[in-house]
Parts: structure tokens; sequence; C-alpha cells
């Protein structure tokens, strides 16, 4: 890891070298609004999110030479990175590049915001978005660097603020107070112990946030995709609007058929709406585009196919290939040490299930221990497993 950081600091400009040789080039266009800068960046965004790299950063350092007095060309930089973080956040390898270039974006932002008052509230958007970022990577499960998330976040409340204040003159502007609307009362909803926290910001609004983020993903540039993923995360985690999400989840999927995030989650949509021959299909080219190696098709991706494609083979009575896929999200999901997960205990206690109706009551129980060894005593699969054990024992001793 020190290597690692080190190797960014030596390939990308230091934040400090960036600020300082920033020379503003037009005083008169607004990127985030400009049309021909968006058509410019069209190419490149469809390569980013369709998992085209090596073509997206190309046509970035291309943007980087034309402007590099902005923040714009630094902050897609960063996003490039990021979206090789998202499939698999346990992956640590793209943060030094991703902070390196989000804290380029951070530097030549301010620039802007203290020196060319015309450009302010464009660079408070990049600052918001830069350190909002940032701070979402700190508090990922894997990293839960609850300290500095908070100093991010903290940093892009401040700038979306500026933001907030001129929304109206680009949708662009719109995400973050959307996000803010919607979360600064879902929260302490949901948590109440987190409730005295929120008594210093003022009130959002759930039902504008999400007409917010609608909004957004309707009719930004940069932000679009970005909000359509929140919009479907929040409609199928916290509004049960399963259809709402599976229709953001299809269509991201059919305009980027190469992202694997976005296949992961059109996969997760038709298993919640009981699509099961669609899902079949897509399922096992998941696993094929892990099997051979598919950049971002990985172990996490991985145990939601074979668990949904064992779940459908086990309802249809074909057992041979229902423990085939079942054993194969036990694998996936040892690989990347989620045994605390509802996949993984599930695919022990559906194998040992399977195992004792077939009458290998030792193969069964050995499954169902494997449950309770992982599980938490609290945990329902732990639970499960234990009363299935016990039937076990009665239905010997009888």
């Amino acid at each position: 890891m020190r290597l690692a950081v080190l190797l960014a600091g030596l390939f990308f400009l230091s934040s400090e070298s960036i600020a300082q040789s920033v020379t503003k080039k037009d005083t008169t266009i607004i990127l985030i609004s400009d049309f021909t800068v968006q058509a410019e960046a069209t190419e490149a965004l469809n390569s980013l999110y369709n998992y085209d790299f090596e073509k997206a950063e190309t046509l970035f350092r291309r943007f980087k030479e034309k402007y590099r007095w902005h923040p714009l060309p630094y902050f897609l930089m960063g996003l490039a990175e990021w979206w090789k973080i998202v499939p698999n956040p346990q992956e640590k390898k793209y943060d030094a590049g991703f902070l390196a270039y989000m804290d380029s974006s951070i530097a030549v932002s301010e620039n802007l915001y203290k020196h060319y008052p015309e450009y302010k509230i464009e660079a408070a958007f990049f600052l918001a978005a830069s350190y909002g970022f940032k701070g979402e990577l700190y508090a990922d499960v894997e990293r839960k660097d609850w300290f500095k998330a908070a100093r991010e976040g903290k940093a892009a409340l401040k700038y979306m603020e500026v933001c907030r204040e001129k929304a109206n003159l680009s949708p662009e502007l719109l995400f973050g107070d959307a996000l803010y609307n919607y979360f600064r009362e879902w929260v302490p909803e949901n948590y109440k112990s987190l409730k005295p926290v929120f008594w210093l910001f003022r009130h959002g609004d759930k039902k504008l946030g999400l007409k917010q983020l609608k909004e957004v993903s309707y009719n930004a540039f940069y932000t679009r995709t970005e909000a359509m993923v929140w919009l479907m995360r929040i409609l199928a985690g916290y509004e049960n609007d399963i259809q709402g999400a599976f229709q953001i989840a299809e269509y991201l999927h059919q305009t980027y058929p190469n992202n694997p995030y976005f296949h992961r989650y059109y996969v997760r949509m038709l298993y919640s709406t009981g699509n099961m021959p669609l899902l079949q299909v897509h399922a096992k080219l998941m696993i094929q585009r892990i099997d051979s190696g598919r950049f971002g098709y990985e172990a996490v991706s991985g145990r939601y196919a074979a668990f949904f494609l064992a779940q459908g083979y086990e309802i249809t009575r074909q057992l041979k290939e229902a423990k085939e896929y079942y054993l194969r999200a036990i694998q996936f999901s040892e690989e990347v040490k989620a045994f605390d997960s509802g996949y993984y205990l599930y695919s022990l206690i559906s194998l040992g299930e399977i195992y004792s109706r077939e009458g290998d009551k030792k193969t069964a129980k050995k499954y169902f221990n494997l449950v309770k060894k992982r599980a938490g005593r609290k945990d329902e699969a732990y639970k499960d497993a234990k009363q299935r054990l016990k039937k076990l024992e009665k239905a010997s001793r009888d």
C-alpha cells in the first residue's frame, strides 16, 4: 500500500502544484452547462460507464490538455478510478489514484472558487462532488474510516449549500441537495440513536429528494447516471418500489451492458420480480464472465448469481444443479470472506436441507454445523440451523 501511494504521488501532480499551475483560459464558458463540452464528453462518459476505461481515460487526458485550468477533467478521471472500485470495495489498489484525482479536482476548484467569482458556483459543485465521493469511499464498510468520512462530508455539505442557492442554473446542482433532502430524514428515522446529531442540520424532505433525483436522472448530463444509481438503490432498498428500481436497472444494463455493477443489480431485480427464465440467462453470463477473468466481474457478483441460480433449480427440483450452484455461492462468499452474509449462510442451510431430504444425514449435519460456527447466536440462520440439527438428531433416535 505504501508503494502504491508513493507511485501515485510520482504519477500524479501534487494538489498544490496543480493549483499553482492553473491558468484560466476562457472566462466566458461554464463547462458543466456548455453543450460543446458535453458533446465532447459524451463518448468518454459512455466508455467509462461501459467499462472501457482505456478509451475513456484517453479521452479524459485530451480534456485535461484542453481544460487544464478547470476541475472537470480531474474529476472525470477520478470518477473512472471510482468505478474500478465499485464492483468490489474490498479491492483497495485503486484508492490512491482515486484520491489523488479528487484532491486535484479540489485544488483546481478552490483556485477558481477563491479567485474567479464568475466560476464560484461551478467550483462549489465540483468541491461538493469531490469531497462527497471521498467521504463515500472512507465510509465504505471495508474501510470504516469514520473520522475521515465525517470530515469530507462536512466539507461537501459546506459547498453543497452554496450550490443549493443557485440550483435553478443547472440540474447538475440539484444532485447533492436531492441526496441531502432524502437522507437527512431517512437516517434519523431508521437510526434513532443518531437523532440528536441531526438537530444541528436543516430539515430535509424525502419526497422532494426523490423528486429532485428523478429530475437529475432525466435532465442532468454529468450527474445523470450517478443520480440514477442512487435512485435505483433507494427505490429497491428503502422505498419498496421494486418495479421502479427494476426499470432503472434494466435501462442501465441495456445501455452499459459491460458494466458489472449494473449487470449485478439487474440480476438482483430479475430475482426480486420473479423473472426466473431471464435471470438464469444473465446469472450464467455473469458467472461465465467471472470465470473468464472479465474485469469488474468478481466473487461479490458471483455469490449473487450462483445463489439465485441455485434457488431456481431447487424450486424446479433439479437438485444436482441446485447443489452445484449453492456450492459455487459458498465458494464465492469464502473468497471475499463474507461468512456472515445471507447468501453464504442460506446456501449452507439449503445444501444441508437437500442432503437431509436425500437421506445423507452426515453431510446435512456438516453444513448445519458450519452455519452454527459462522453465524452469530442471534442470527436467524443460526436458529434455523440449530432447529434442523435437532430434527435430524430426533429422527436418528426414533
